[in-house]
């Protein structure tokens, strides 16, 4: 009887129990530590071998597990994954007791009324850190002193009117939120970690965008380490920082360990389910249909290739996503990096991004997971890949004419 393919199947409770703590690790823009060192680091001591190596960084909290290190000369492949999640910050202390906040990059209509955490700097020990649960985002109080625009949909929120509410009340109301120790600038957490959703193999919560990514990158090492490991290439299983600020953290591990090959591992969007993008005629990604490849930008055909075909190999599905000019991943890492590497993006379908209710499918994380490891170990079976990269880009000069291919309709594939 053929083996079940594990992204056909509901992902084990075990496993969707290490990606829920990967993903609800507290790893705001800047202090990604809680993910890398707190979650991933002993995950990775489970089961990588003792050839492995971990590097760390002087600027940044990311971190590299090596599959063969110090070998510099050996051809190289890393995957990357970015620890840090979207923050909102302090901003201002009001005299009335609220705490006035920066939105950072969510729309703030979808911030009001959650529950958050904040992670606030000791001020009498600069460098340790307190954490302060209890609060909600507010912007406009109760609907009865709301503005009647903002009753029809005419007017939105404004940035600048979010607020934390730790239910100050009486006497000194700024004096009792400055004896906490708040400042400008402390990080807060929406407070969401993620659950199985309703409909089959689907789960939801906050910050799939990206310890999702991470949790792909932590799986593959873990799979290609039961594999028996890689006897040619060297991989760089890399988590990164400051990623949502402009892939700062990624291009400083690309440009220290200049790989050959550079995986992204982020979230997609299921444009299918967007709404009110119709118009846009945007790629038809969906959940529960397979994991992302980008096309365009900067990505290298001759590498998606490779991807296309251990997928095909394996049975798992694929669907192309398009750039234009930037993938909008740490697949750009390399190049921002003045580094030359061969690169592409892979990804998943996800709903709602940036909000405290993304969702995803388990069946796209782990069609993810088994092509990179099939990708990896196909591509370690290659005779020369330097040189196969360097003389594989595709001829567009030397193409097979198409001809008219009739008028039957198509069949659609069925999965297998």
């Amino acid at each position: 009887m053929p083996k079940a393919k594990p992204w056909l199947q509901p992902m084990p409770d075990d496993q969707f129990e290490i990606m829920r703590d990967i993903i609800k690790a507290p790893s705001p823009v800047g202090l990604e530590s809680a993910m890398t060192l707190g979650v991933l680091k002993p995950y990775f001591d489970s089961f990588m071998p003792d050839s492995w190596a971990m590097h760390q960084f002087v600027g940044n909290a990311g971190v590299v597990w090596d599959s063969h290190p110090g070998e510099d000369e050996r051809f190289s492949v890393m995957l990357v994954g970015h620890a840090d999640k979207i923050r909102m910050q302090v901003r201002k202390i009001g005299s009335d007791g609220k705490i006035y906040i920066n939105s950072d990059s969510f729309l703030p209509c979808t911030l009001l009324g959650h529950e958050v955490t904040v992670f606030s700097e000791n001020p009498d020990t600069p460098g340790e850190y307190r954490s302060l649960t209890g609060g909600t985002i507010e912007a406009m109080g109760a609907i009865h002193f709301s503005d009647p625009a903002q009753r029809t949909g005419d007017k939105g929120i404004r940035p600048n009117s979010l607020y934390l509410d730790l239910q100050i009340h009486g006497e000194n109301k700024a004096d009792q939120i400055k004896r906490l120790g708040l400042q400008p600038g402390d990080p807060i957490l929406l407070n969401r970690p993620i659950k199985r959703g309703f409909s089959p193999d689907t789960f939801y919560g906050a910050y799939l965008d990206n310890g999702l990514g991470c949790f792909v990158t932590a799986e593959v090492a873990r799979l290609v380490a039961e594999a028996g490991g890689t006897k040619k290439i060297r991989v760089l299983y890399a988590i990164a920082s400051h990623e949502e600020i402009g892939r700062f953290g990624s291009r400083v591990i690309a440009g220290e360990m200049a790989p050959d090959v550079l995986i992204a591992i982020d979230v997609n969007h299921d444009y299918v389910a967007a709404p009110g993008i119709g118009d846009r005629n945007m790629q038809p990604l969906e959940m529960g249909k397979g994991f992302t490849l980008t096309t365009g930008a900067i990505v290298s055909e001759q590498l998606n290739a490779r991807i296309k075909k251990a997928a095909a190999k394996e049975g798992i599905p694929v669907q192309i996503d398009v750039s234009g000019r930037d993938t909008g991943t740490d697949g750009m890492a390399s190049v921002l990096a003045s580094v030359d590497s061969a690169a592409t993006s892979v990804g998943f379908p996800t709903r709602n991004m940036h909000t405290i209710s993304e969702s995803g499918h388990t069946g796209d994380v782990l069609a993810a997971i088994h092509a990179l490891k099939a990708t990896l170990l196909a591509m370690d079976k290659e005779k020369n890949l330097d040189q196969a990269f360097r003389t594989s880009h595709p001829r567009l000069d030397q193409t097979e004419t198409i001809s008219h291919q009739g008028f039957e309709k198509l069949e659609k594939k069925k999965t297998k």
